[in-house]
């Protein structure tokens, strides 16, 4: 790339050299993620991946994508990027496995206004950090340098996962009754939805989010915002291995009454006590603070539940003690019964 520059192309505000400096400065933290050796280095044309496909009988590949949203302004706020590259693998891994699929490789896109390397680094940074938590490969991505469109301080960020599952292990809600059990497994904080009201209620442009609150267990707003989402691959496949999951939704955009019915057949239906559900500090500061419905606060946020996973009643407490093994501390936060409407949801509020 010593030849590879333009000053024509740099006048307009567009830097070539810097994506390659940026490149450069990811290398050792993509190191960290590799599983397996690659036919190619970071910088083709296309990411490679090895696929080994013993012991499937009947191999489907699964892909998830997303991006961090407007909780990026925290970062921008707090000028902290190294961990909004975590949310974002997050985001599509969770997904992945909803469907019982392990996380194989993941893509990233970084669009700024102006490319700082070390900035991108630091982002790219975050996104190997997941990776190694997912145990998934960042196999490339894509940095793009675009002035005028974004201001010079910002820039957006998405990505894309891919997984593996057999046929026969993808999980459906096919064997799902009345009488099962609905596990929550805790969310981290906010994770990454929801932030268009959470900035709106706190006017975090204009208030004070680096003092510590008592609220808070002593953290300021802006650190307990951009907290980062919470990885689950690790415990729900180990949980995967022992147990009958009959359905498991990420708790994202939509809170409670999107997310959870997504996961429940027809005919059926999720029974939630308000009470039973451990809500995280954060949630309650959103709600007091911008005097929020309650119906309104399970409808757009997590409320402290990241995932929720359905079992048979009699594999509840085997189910809890493995995730629990994992490092969830998981607890049942409703049951499922049958419903003569469509309703696929009832909270106790």
């Amino acid at each position: 790339m010593k030849n590879s520059k333009s000053e024509s192309y740099a006048k307009a505000g567009v830097d070539i050299t810097a994506g390659y400096k940026a490149v450069e400065l990811m290398k050792a933290h993509i190191a960290r993620t590799v599983i397996q050796a690659k036919a190619d280095d970071i910088g083709g044309f296309g990411g490679l991946f090895t696929l080994d496909l013993e012991g499937y009988k009947h191999p489907i590949l699964v892909s998830g994508t997303d991006g961090v949203g407007t909780k990026l302004k925290m970062a921008f706020l707090m000028d902290k990027h190294d961990t909004v590259g975590i949310d974002c693998l997050a985001m599509c891994v969770n997904d992945v496995i909803c469907c019982g699929a392990k996380p194989l490789f993941f893509l990233d896109y970084i669009a700024c206004g102006k490319n700082y390397p070390e900035k991108i680094a630091s982002i790219v940074s975050g996104i190997c950090d997941g990776c190694v938590m997912a145990n998934s490969e960042l196999v490339g991505g894509e940095t793009a340098e675009m002035p005028g469109f974004y201001p010079v301080d910002e820039y957006d960020l998405a990505g894309f996962s891919v997984g593996i599952v057999d046929k026969d292990d993808v999980i459906d809600n096919k064997t799902m009754e009345a009488g099962d059990v609905m596990i929550a497994l805790p969310s981290s904080g906010v994770h990454s939805n929801g932030f268009s009201l959470v900035r709106k209620v706190f006017d975090v442009e204009n208030c004070d989010i680096k003092t510590p609150l008592e609220e808070l267990g002593g953290k300021s707003l802006g650190e307990t915002l951009l907290t980062p989402t919470k990885i689950y691959v690790k415990p729900v496949l180990a949980l995967l291995k022992e147990v009958k999951v009959k359905g498991i939704s990420h708790i994202t955009g939509g809170g409670f009454y999107e997310n959870m019915p997504r996961s429940i057949p027809d005919g059926l239906k999720v029974v939630i006590k308000k009470e039973d559900v451990k809500i995280l500090p954060i949630f309650k500061l959103i709600e007091k603070t911008g005097n929020i419905p309650a119906r309104d606060m399970f409808n757009t946020f997590n409320m402290g539940v990241g995932m929720s996973i359905v079992v048979k009643a009699d594999d509840v407490e085997k189910a809890i003690s493995i995730l629990k093994a994992h490092g969830e501390d998981a607890y049942v936060v409703g049951h499922i019964e049958k419903s003569s409407t469509d309703d696929k949801i009832e909270i106790n509020l």
